[in-house]
């Protein structure tokens, strides 16, 4: 049988569904996004370093940008193992990580659909994926 997975997610977390002979597997990866830091002097809006002005919204926008990054490989490293992926879930995320499959040639085909959904209990995104699958 064909390994297929499907993974929902959005900026808290990614639950990647597997299904295989036995059934399915379910796992959780957690973000670790921060949707909200707060740094030393975030009331001024520069901060002077010789004659370069920094900006404390630039240096939040690039955290969480490398946030993201890490994130969405770690999604990417525990799919490799399967023949087909489905992406779906309420974020635009899913279309950042539709992106970093596409990129790798082999994995490219593997990828069969990204979908919008609302968010769902765990019950209700294995019977999306075993839905889709069928």
């Amino acid at each position: 049988m064909k390994k297929q997975a499907g993974i929902w997610l959005d900026k808290e977390k990614a639950v990647v569904i597997t299904l295989n002979d036995h059934g399915y597997n379910l796992k959780i990866i957690e973000s670790e996004i921060e949707t909200r830091e707060r740094y030393d002097g975030e009331k001024k809006k520069f901060g002077r370093f010789g004659n370069q002005f920094l900006n404390a919204e630039t240096k939040k926008k690039r955290r969480v940008e490398e946030q993201t990054n890490k994130y969405l490989k770690r999604i990417y490293n525990n799919v490799k193992h399967v023949n087909e992926i489905v992406l779906f879930g309420p974020a635009s995320l899913k279309r950042k990580l539709a992106k970093l499959i596409k990129s790798d040639s082999q994995m490219s085909e593997k990828l069969k659909a990204v979908k919008t959904a609302d968010i769902m209990t765990q019950n209700q995104m294995v019977a999306w994926v075993k839905k889709f699958y069928k």
